[in-house]
């Protein structure tokens, strides 16, 4: 008898023990936030969803054992609310659908899951008390990229490939005509769209036809700009350029044209969207990116660097230390006012 309440108390220790450290280990975790990315294409894109995703490992380096991680890729919005529903099942603190094309499902499993938070982006507007927006003031990288654009063109032709003229595409894209204009008022910036934010063949199309038409310069936007990059590089021999706007490009066969890039630093959003949940907010706010925050990251291209003068690297380097200084926007306040060629 006395050997088996004995035994009776050690089992009741040990399930103690593992009780404590069970209930030790929970409120350890209790300050992981897990995060869930929603994506129209894939996290090696070079180019929009890489740069979340990018992002978002990066904010996991920064704040070691705080995040918790998983991305759905080629995610089409008719398509991406089985995704949310598995996510807010499995307890996720934040789900991000990354793409103005996402608001309205955002907005709508928000309203179904208010413990859960919500963000998406490119956009300025609130949505929902438990909704955050991010917008990339990208007429500031634009702007970078306008002024080598309009300093080493020789045929005053500059070629432009938008996905969509709205969200952070169309500030980019009048940022970039500024930049242009800033220091070459004689340019012409032809300005397209393909409709599309992935659509790479479209992207080539345009990029070719502009390119006919005399552009030595060309930029774009979104992951559809691969693909007028890959239309660049098929003029090897000529003195065609690209200006970017992923610094991934730089680093792919075809960034031997690549003068230039910026990328927008998702960790700034992934940072801020950790510290509000921390301070117990959930949403109803929007969280913009620009220089000033280091929500962008501007390089040249060392393979390419003895293309840039040291005039275009002075005027860049101005522009950027008054971006990332008091004065901000100050070239750039008056974007949403151009109008294209």
């Amino acid at each position: 008898m006395k050997k088996f309440l004995i035994l009776v108390l050690m089992l009741s220790l040990v399930a103690g023990m593992v009780f404590a450290q069970g209930a030790a280990e929970k409120e350890a975790d209790s300050d992981v936030i897990k995060i869930a990315l929603i994506i129209e294409n894939t996290i090696d894109d070079k180019g929009w969803c890489q740069a979340m995703h990018d992002g978002i490992t990066l904010a996991m380096e920064q704040n070691p054992g705080r995040i918790e991680y998983s991305y759905s890729e080629k995610m089409k919005p008719v398509d991406a609310g089985s995704a949310v529903l598995q996510y807010a099942g499995q307890g996720y603190d934040i789900i991000i659908g990354h793409g103005a094309q996402y608001k309205n499902l955002i907005t709508e499993m928000a309203a179904e899951y208010p413990d859960i938070s919500f963000a998406f982006g490119t956009s300025s507007e609130i949505v929902g008390p438990n909704v955050f927006s991010y917008m990339p003031e990208s007429e500031e990288t634009g702007y970078l990229n306008g002024l080598i654009a309009g300093m080493l063109t020789k045929t005053n032709t500059i070629g432009l490939i938008g996905p969509v003229d709205g969200g952070d595409a169309a500030r980019y894209n009048r940022g970039f005509v500024l930049g242009v204009k800033a220091v070459n008022s004689a340019a012409n910036v032809m300005v397209a769209h393909t409709g599309s934010f992935s659509d790479f063949v479209k992207a080539t199309e345009v990029a070719q036809s502009q390119i006919r038409s005399g552009a030595d310069i060309l930029t774009g936007s979104s992951q559809q700009a691969l693909g007028g990059l890959r239309a660049v590089a098929d003029y090897r021999d000529k003195d065609i350029w690209w200006v970017g706007q992923d610094l991934a490009q730089i680093g792919i066969p075809e960034g031997y044209k690549v003068l230039s890039a910026s990328s927008y630093n998702y960790a700034a959003v992934i940072n801020t969207l950790v510290k509000k949940l921390d301070a117990g907010i959930v949403g109803g706010e929007n969280i913009p990116m620009n220089f000033n925050n280091d929500g962008f990251v501007f390089k040249f291209n060392e393979a390419t660097k003895s293309k840039i003068t040291p005039a275009i690297e002075a005027k860049v380097n101005e522009a950027l230390a008054a971006f990332k200084g008091q004065a901000g926007h100050a070239s750039v306040v008056n974007w949403s006012s151009v109008k294209y060629n």
